[in-house]
């Protein structure tokens, strides 16, 4: 079984185009059970990934009013797909695919939290606070490279407010996205696992949007976990946008998160359908592939287990048992 932290397939799918990455057909063959569906309203003008090396500024703001009217689409069309939605880590079994519905940026959510208990009620169970912009809870970290994350102000008071909420009803909180100042003002209020659903290790690739090792071993700590990136970008030494990227590279990241933090504390995160992945994989057909790599270079079955589905489920449990 094999479950993923992040994709964007009902951005694509709500656009109106086809699956590149993760077409549902393919579940079956490659053991794939799902994961964090990705509810992402987009920034309009968001550039390509430039060339080495980059600095683009943050999107603007995204209105609340308008985030809410295209998160309501977004959410009915992934109700359209022929997948079930979690709600319990339980719900994740073999020869189906189960959907956590993830929230990429807060801008859905009402300042005063006034609808998120409608979120809930709706099947709302993973919220990322910020995509790379700010927003009324915090700031995303801008895409450069090289680049830290230090960039940019804390949470603001709602983004506080809105960890605690999560925390009481059982929503997990994403740092991906988030800037270092917003990761360390939610380590501090969390008394949840800390997880970044799609992020890698910044030792081994400079991008502004990976993990540095004190925030690896702040997660390792907390019992979280870091679900590995497959986009190129955020693999390569170089940091450069190559299709030809081979596999070896998210090995790589594995192996370097499992010796900083254990290997009860990584997982998956492919970002299917949002960014340039090794052509070689080519999205859920090609899973199979990656956990072969994984045992080549020493992963054992109790290990490859943890990895692909047993951390997620572990973190899911503790996460949305609520107060």
């Amino acid at each position: 079984m094999i479950i993923d932290g992040h994709n964007d397939l009902v951005l694509q799918r709500w656009r109106g185009e086809q699956p590149g990455h993760t077409r549902l057909e393919d579940a079956p063959a490659a053991g794939f059970a799902g994961g964090f569906f990705a509810l992402y309203v987009p920034s309009p003008g968001t550039p390509d990934p430039p060339q080495i090396p980059y600095s683009v500024p943050l999107p603007d703001p995204i209105p609340h009013e308008t985030a809410v009217a295209t998160a309501e689409e977004l959410l009915e069309t992934l109700c359209s797909l022929p997948v079930a939605r979690a709600e319990s880590a339980a719900d994740f079994v073999a020869g189906r695919v189960t959907a956590i519905v993830h929230m990429e940026g807060a801008e859905p959510i009402a300042p005063d939290l006034s609808n998120l208990e409608r979120w809930y009620e709706r099947g709302l169970r993973s919220v990322g606070l910020t995509w790379s912009r700010p927003n009324a809870f915090g700031e995303g970290v801008p895409f450069r490279f090289p680049s830290g994350a230090d960039i940019g102000p804390g949470l603001t008071d709602a983004g506080r407010a809105l960890v605690r909420a999560c925390n009481t009803l059982g929503i997990l909180v994403d740092l991906s996205h988030l800037n270092a100042a917003g990761f360390w003002d939610v380590a501090r209020v969390s008394d949840r696992p800390l997880v970044a659903t799609h992020s890698n290790a910044h030792a081994l690739c400079a991008a502004s949007r990976n993990l540095a090792d004190e925030q690896l071993a702040a997660i390792r700590d907390s019992g979280g976990v870091v679900g590995v990136n497959f986009a190129v970008t955020f693999l390569r030494e170089d940091g450069a946008n190559v299709p030809e990227t081979p596999l070896t590279e998210i090995v790589r990241h594995v192996a370097y998160l499992a010796e900083r933090m254990g290997v009860d504390h990584v997982a998956f995160g492919s970002d299917f359908d949002g960014a340039t992945i090794p052509a070689e994989l080519d999205g859920i057909a090609g899973l199979p592939k990656l956990v072969d790599s994984l045992r080549a270079a020493g992963f054992g079955d109790e290990d490859v287990a943890k990895i692909t589905h047993r951390n997620w489920l572990r973190v899911l449990a503790d996460t949305w048992s609520g107060r």
